[in-house]
């Protein structure tokens, strides 16, 4: 543990952080456990194969699936980043994590949540353009238009990782190597800083509560334009499959956005941590977990295409 010295100052900055996670007994902690290994099998099994249906089945080669695609794949990669290393620390003595790979998981939970917000809302983008501009949307919504729209969700999260790491990360940690959290955070690690952190609760309130807001008022415009169009339609079918698909994606939103607005981009969100750490779980890992249910269950085309990959694997 390296010191630095300052007049009569003398400060230890640690190089390992101590995750605390969640208090409570051997008992507990085995709950815990089996509730955390539960959660990330379902979202790990769920994912996979909502990419691999949408890979395999030619009728679901569309933007809409293509995006959904990439989303079951963040999905994947984000609960990735937190569950493994939970799961490990429930029955771990030291719970310790390294400086180095507390700022990556960080940078890459940082990524996937920022890049999964604004897949959400290029999703909404793609589905005003189906209802509200049907004519114009093959031209719009082409391959290369989806792979730069994509390219751009993944661009827009890399801006805010590396702000928001590069950021805390230079922050000087001398009070305390203890995390009360059980994974790398903002607030938690704001709390154990010993250096003037207003920028970086600026920085978090600022660019999470621009990006949070900006894109729920896009989604907003969006399904405003849709609720007209659908309005306007005579056919019950159509109503009805219009309200299922962007029922799924308005139920994905609402529960994403909520649940990092009540984390991130309200002030005293920095001073909560027990409450954080219950909200986090449900970002962390049940939302990952309930997209793919969530899709399935209420998209037809994704039931039948799920039959029919069970009906040809069960000939082979």
């Amino acid at each position: 543990m390296p010191s630095h010295s300052n007049g009569n100052l003398s400060m230890a900055y640690f190089q390992d952080f101590v995750l605390e996670g969640f208090g409570g007994g051997l008992e507990t902690q085995a709950l815990l456990f089996a509730v955390f290994l539960a959660l990330y099998m379902v979202t790990v099994l769920g994912n996979i194969l909502m990419i691999i249906v949408i890979t395999l089945d030619a009728r679901l080669h569309s933007p809409m699936y293509f995006f959904l695609k990439n989303l079951s794949f963040v999905d994947l990669c984000y609960s990735s980043v937190i569950a493994p290393n939970a799961l490990a620390n429930f029955f771990s003595s030291s719970k310790v994590i390294t400086f180095a790979g507390c700022a990556t998981q960080f940078f890459f939970l940082s990524l996937l949540a920022t890049t999964e917000g604004f897949l959400l809302g290029v999703m909404a983008y793609d589905r005003f353009m189906a209802i509200c501009s049907p004519l114009r949307y093959p031209s719009t919504m082409c391959q290369s238009a989806c792979t730069r729209l994509v390219l751009g969700a993944y661009c827009g999260g890399c801006f805010n990782s590396v702000v928001q790491t590069s950021f805390t990360f230079h922050l000087p940690f001398c009070s305390s190597n203890r995390i009360n959290h059980f994974f790398c955070d903002v607030p938690p690690l704001l709390q154990i800083a010993c250096g003037n952190t207003a920028i970086n609760e600026l920085l978090l309130f600022g660019i999470c509560g621009f990006m949070i807001v900006g894109l729920a008022i896009v989604i907003l415009i969006s399904y405003g334009y849709i609720i007209a169009t659908i309005l306007r339609m005579r056919s019950g079918a159509g109503r009805r499959k219009i309200f299922s698909t962007c029922g799924s994606h308005m139920t994905v939103v609402t529960l994403f956005f909520g649940t990092l607005f009540v984390m991130y981009a309200q002030p005293g969100a920095i001073e909560s941590m027990e409450q954080g750490k219950v909200v986090s779980v449900f970002y962390t890992l049940v939302i990952p977990m309930l997209n793919p249910l969530i899709y399935s269950l209420r998209n037809k085309d994704v039931k039948e295409a799920v039959q029919r990959l069970g009906q040809k694997h069960m000939t082979m």
